[in-house]
Order: C-alpha cells, then structure tokens, then sequence
C-alpha cells in the first residue's frame, strides 16, 4: 500500500520582513567590503617599512581610516542586530543566503589574486606589502563567512552550497591559466630558442615560475571546493550549470582556440611565409604564438577529458547539456572558420589593397573550420539516425531555437552591411567622388558572415520542423509538473527516467545520508516490505504523482514503500 501525503501550496506572506532582510544584508554587505578596505589599507602601510606611515599619501591614510574606524564599527553593530533575528526565519531566508554566498565569493577572489599576486611578485624579488595585506584582511573575512556558513546557529538554509560551487569555478581557472602560463612560456623558449626576456631585465624562468605559483594556489582553491567540501557531489540547478559552463564549455573553448592557433601556425609554415600585409615574416613571428597555443590546447583538453569523465554519473539532463554546449561551441567555429574562408576567396577576386595578402586569411579560416568542424560533427552527429526520444528533449528544443534564432539575426545584420556598403559605392561612384576600393571588397567580410550563418539558420531551421514533425507523430506526454525534487537513498536514475516520462518535469535528486537509509531500510523491514530494493519502486512513485500539478514538487521516498509527495510553493 502506498501511503501519499499531499499538501496545499502554501500561501503568501507579506512581502515586508522579505523588503527588511533585503536592505539589511546588502548593507552588512557594503559594511564589511568597506571595512575591509579600510583595514587593508592600514595594515598594508604598517609592512611597508620602508616608507612614513603617512608619507605623501595623506588622503589614502584619511580614507584608511574612516573606512575601517566608522565602517568597522557600524558592520559590528548590525552583525549583533541580525545574529540575534537568525534563530529565527531569518536563517531561512533566501537574502542571507546570498549574502553569505556573495561575500565569501567577493572575499575569496580578492585574497586569493591578491595572496597569489604578491607571491608571484617575490619570482622577481619585488616585494609587495600592500598587496599582501589585501589578501590577508580579505582571507580573514573568508574564514570568517565560511564558519559561519558551517555553523549549526547561522548556517543557512537557502543557497548552502552556493559559495562551494563559485569557489570550485574560480579555482579551476586560476589554476588552468597559471598552468597555461607556465607550459606556454617554457613551450616558447624551446621552440623560438630565446630565452631572451619579455622585458629589460627579466630572466626566461620568471614566467614560467610565476605562472606555477598561480598554478598551485588556483588547484588549491579547487582542491577545497571540489574535493574537500564535495562540491563534486551536488546536482542540480547551480552546480550542473557551473559544471557544464567551467568544465565543459570552457575547457572545449579553451582547446579549441589552442588546437585553431596550432593548425594556423602549421599551415603557414607550410604554405605561407609571408605577413598579412604580404611582407616576409621571420620564422620566429611567425612562430611567436605556437607555445601558449600549444600549452592552451594541452590544458584544455585535459580539464575538458576529467569532466567528461564526471557527466555519465550526473544524470541524462547534464549529459545532453553538455553535448550540445559542445555542440554550439564546435558550430561557432565551423561557421565562424567558413565565414572568413569565403571573405578570402572574394579577397582573391576583388582588386586588393596594398601589399595584402589573402592567404594568410584563408589559412585563418581553414584552421578554425579545421578546429571546429571535427568537433561539431562529433557532438551533434548530423549523420546518425532521428531519435524520436532526444528529438522530444526540451533542451535540444531550446537548443535549436536558439541557434538558428541568433544565426538569423547575424545574417539580417549582415545583409543591412552588405545593402549600406552597396547604396555607398553607387553614390559615390555617381557623385564622381568613388574611393579606391572595389564593391566586392566592400561587402566580402559581410558576404562571408551572410552565406555562413544563412546556412547555420537553414539547417537548424530544417532540424527543427523535422523534430516537430517527429513528436506529433509520437504519441506525446502531458507536461503536468515543472519540476520533482526527489529525495531518495535507492538508485536514482530509474526514478529519475520514469518520472520525467510520465510528468515531463526536470528532476532534482537529493540523496539521502547513509544514516537515512538504513533508517528507511529499517522501517521496511518492520513493516514486512523489501528492504532490499531501496524503498519504493518507480511505478509506485509515478502512481503517487498521479493528477499532481505544480512548478516545482517535492518527493520523499521512505520509510519502507511509502511516498510523500509535497507541492512547493511558486
């Protein structure tokens, strides 16, 4: 027997203690920022010895002072206020959340540029003490929200793990750029053979060994993140967002802009030794970019290679999303790389300008395509056979949409440029003041852009009338629920497919601690169920969200068999 409890969405508020918990934290938050400013300053003159306390600076010294003498006090004051109110619904709500989040975020980013800048600083024996001083006052403020973020009396209840997820984005891209730093610059003093300096002065190890101090702070800031407060573990909304953005969009970017480089740089050497503007270039400009090229490819795709490992174990919605970011990625630089391929043909035909020299561009375009192309092909495999069940998919919908909506408007501003360039040189031309330009060398770079994303639009256009076609010869389900919550301990994907399936919702899952599910298990067994199947199976789950309807519902499985199902409020 499935035991279903439903209950009424609750009703609204008054929208006043949501108004004063509003302005009451964002003026914590302008309080502390202030402070904090103020406090680095002072501390920051304190370990510049070498200089008067005042020095010239007298209005700085001033600043200092007020910000932390007037600000600091007023933050306290208004900390002491709100503590007292977070016993109550204030924990609750969703302006502390953010709060917090905000300002560990804000505190995090400042401390550890400034922390890593003023070490990377001492690579060239220049020493940095105001800097330093920033990253300490503002790592004291981190360590300060983070406890509070831990602790059972202020822990909030709404956005917990908001801080976690941002603070594992800004760690792997600090790290992935030093790590691109460092490999790119030793790359060009192997390939160029210079270790020649960047600037008067310098040694060829400086880089590279600044670019490593960013490189181990930045995975360090991950490791915390990622690793040790498991942000590895969330699902759903925030963290599948910055997970396909940072680790997948990102790094598929990053990689491809590396691979195009490297391509550009082989191929001009195979077949183009001279400049944009038809001048003969020396080997090494021409092979000034190969190293960080290489090095972005490199990191790129190792970053891209871990968290592709990690898409399979978080669900079939990030899956998909991930193969079509990838996708939209590879499409930009296929249609981007066809673009400027069509402007150099045209390049050839038109009457030049000056000393230029269509083949460098050709050589662009061919490189990006040849970086993009592959990539597309492979995310969206425009070969493979029509899948009625993807077809159907919300997100490929919103995806096509998308594309051929953004490729349009891209071609009627194109071909605006191509009509105004047109109405320019035969005015001109009548006016008998026509410049020296040719009118195909007028409109080949809007030409180029027109012909790549007409056909960008055309196809997903097609695409998609095809997929509308598709789903209403398949018997089609009614989208009944906007989203499930489901809070389980058994596996979830079943769960998961089957509730999609009969509802249409987007499902979040919120597993249950190892406690409580030896507790539910427990109950099972006293209740003479199956404990060992893990709680209720997915058609007893469908069943009891049966003629249930709502943006966002809540599903608890357990004890035993039974299923609370709870509507949320919009």
């Amino acid at each position: 027997m499935i035991g279903v409890r439903r209950s009424p969405a609750p009703r609204g508020g008054s929208a006043q203690p949501t108004v004063r918990r509003l302005i009451a934290f964002v003026l914590l938050f302008a309080l502390v920022v202030i402070a904090a400013i103020g406090l680095a300053g002072l501390l920051g003159r304190l370990l510049d010895a070498g200089n008067a306390l005042a020095g010239d600076d007298v209005a700085g010294l001033a600043r200092s002072l007020a910000f932390t003498l007037v600000a600091g006090p007023f933050a306290a004051l208004l900390w002491w206020v709100l503590r007292r109110r977070l016993d109550g619904e204030d924990r609750s709500s969703l302006a502390w959340g953010l709060y917090l989040a905000g300002i560990r975020t804000v505190a995090l980013v400042v401390a550890s540029t400034a922390l890593l800048g003023s070490a990377a600083a001492l690579v060239r024996a220049d020493w940095q003490p105001r800097t330093l001083a920033t990253g300490l006052v503002w790592a004291a403020v981190w360590v300060w929200h983070t406890w509070m973020s831990r602790n059972p009396a202020t822990h909030p209840l709404r956005l917990p793990t908001a801080a976690i997820v941002l603070g594992s984005v800004f760690g792997l891209v600090i790290g992935t750029g030093g790590a691109v730093t460092a490999l790119g610059a030793l790359l060009d003093s192997a390939i160029t053979g210079s270790g020649a300096s960047t600037f008067a002065g310098a040694q060829w190890w400086w880089l590279p060994l600044e670019g490593l101090v960013w490189c181990a702070g930045g995975g360090a800031v991950w490791w915390w993140h990622w690793l040790h407060d498991r942000a590895v573990t969330l699902r759903g909304g925030l963290a599948d967002v910055a997970f396909i953005a940072s680790g997948i969009g990102g790094a598929a970017i990053l990689t491809l802009a590396g691979a195009g480089t490297t391509v550009f740089v082989l191929l001009r050497l195979g077949f183009d030794r001279s400049g944009a503007f038809g001048n003969a270039e020396s080997l090494t400009v021409i092979l000034d970019p190969l190293g960080n090229a290489l090095a972005a490819a490199s990191m790129g795709a190792f970053v891209w290679a871990y968290h592709r490992v990690l898409v399979p174990v978080r669900g079939d919605q990030t899956r998909q999303a991930a193969g079509l970011v990838v996708s939209g990625i590879g499409l930009v630089g296929a249609a981007s790389g066809l673009g400027v391929v069509v402007n150099s043909l045209l390049a050839a035909l038109a009457q030049p300008l000056a000393d230029s020299n269509p083949r460098t561009l050709l050589l662009g375009g061919i490189s990006v395509m040849i970086a993009g192309g592959p990539v597309w092909c492979l995310a969206w495999r425009p070969l493979a056979p029509a899948d009625p069940s993807t077809s159907s998919a919300t997100a490929r919908r919103v995806y096509l949409i998308l594309v051929f909506g953004v490729s349009a408007v891209v071609a009627l501003v194109a071909l605006l440029l191509i009509g105004y360039r047109i109405f320019e040189f035969g005015l001109g031309s009548a006016s008998g003041s026509p410049s020296g330009s040719s009118l195909l060398e007028r409109v080949r770079a809007p030409l180029g852009l027109l012909i790549a994303t007409g056909l960008a639009a055309g196809y997903h256009f097609a695409v998609w009338q095809r997929d509308r076609a598709m789903s209403a010869a398949t018997p089609g389900r009614q989208c009944t629920i906007g989203r499930v919550i489901l809070v389980t301990g058994a596996s979830p994907e079943p769960l998961r497919r089957a509730i999609t399936e009969n509802t249409g919702a987007s499902v979040t899952v919120w597993a249950r601690a190892e406690g409580n599910a030896d507790t539910t298990a427990d109950a099972g067994a006293e209740a003479g169920t199956d404990s060992t199947a893990g709680g209720p199976s997915a058609a007893e789950i469908t069943a009891a969200l049966d003629g249930v309807t709502g943006k966002r519902v809540l599903v608890v499985t357990g004890p035993g068999s039974g299923v609370t199902v709870i509507r949320l409020r919009d």
